[in-house]
């Protein structure tokens, strides 16, 4: 029984080691690409108009900014007022965030325009 135990508690060892560096893991910055919108309507606009109109009203009507990656969108995390400008300029637009993501929000320290 003695060495079952130990076996086991290396395992337990083991994946509380595992556990601790992913989450370490998940606070370091990271850059993605994709297209600024909100969180309303996310990859698919619904009013009538441009993108940039859809997004601009959306959030002033209270929805967060997102940021749709591929099939992904993210909510985006700020009160940076020059990152929220740079949202606004770029607001259906393609851009290049960075920031780190927890699940489906991202906490963006900086926003520029890609190509």
């Amino acid at each position: 029984m003695g060495a079952s135990w130990r076996k086991y508690a290396g395992y337990l060892v083991l994946g509380i080691g595992f556990s601790f560096s992913v989450a370490l893991g998940a606070d370091k910055p990271h850059t993605f690409t994709g297209e600024v919108s909100d969180a309303m309507c996310g990859a698919h606009h619904m009013m009538e108009g441009s993108k940039t109109e859809c997004t601009h009203a959306c959030v002033g009507k209270g929805s967060k900014y997102a940021f749709v990656v591929g099939e992904k969108v993210y909510t985006l995390d700020t009160t940076d007022k020059k990152v929220l400008d740079d949202l606004y300029k770029l607001a259906g637009e393609k851009a290049t965030i960075s920031g780190t993501a927890d699940d489906d929000t991202i906490k963006v320290s900086s926003v520029w325009p890609s190509k």
